[in-house]
């Protein structure tokens, strides 16, 4: 399983879910370019000392990201999904995709997804959206409830 981040914008989102990433051992997956620097330098003066043990990869563009996935099923996740979190039966070999903080995931590139992937995570009417790094959270964890990936102590 992985988490693939689509263009993010706001920074601690992204150290929140790459530490969220590290402790369950998730790798994280960045599609374009954020608007950021992820270079070593920038992290290491952001005090991300966990930086170093992500399994991290920047990909130009989701063409390149989608060329290196075989046989893994994307789940696309936007408040405009016709499923609901509740229903996906998680793999855990899935992708799981994410879009940008202010526009979520380009209108181009979820008019290509077939319906049953694209997946909302439930809130009360009239809410407007959950922030990202809680978003990838539920999301992770619901996955990790049902797959039972990975056994974490509690101390």
């Amino acid at each position: 399983m992985e988490v693939a981040l689509f263009e993010p914008e706001i920074p601690p989102n992204t150290g929140n879910i790459a530490r969220l990433c590290v402790n369950v051992g998730v790798p994280l997956r960045i599609i374009g370019n954020p608007s950021f620097d992820l270079s070593e330098k920038a992290v290491r003066r952001a005090g991300l000392d966990y930086w170093h043990l992500l399994d991290f990869q920047q990909f130009p563009d989701w063409e390149a990201y989608r060329r290196t996935k075989k046989e893994q099923r994307f789940l696309f996740f936007t408040k405009f999904g016709a499923t609901n979190l509740w229903d996906i039966q998680f793999r855990e070999s899935d992708c799981l995709v994410f879009g940008k903080e202010t526009k979520g995931l380009p209108p181009d590139l979820l008019e290509t997804v077939p319906i049953g992937e694209k997946v909302y995570i439930p809130m009360v009417e009239d809410s407007r959206s959950i922030n990202l790094s809680n978003a990838v959270a539920i999301v992770v964890y619901e996955a990790f409830r049902q797959i039972e990936h990975r056994k974490l102590s509690s101390k």
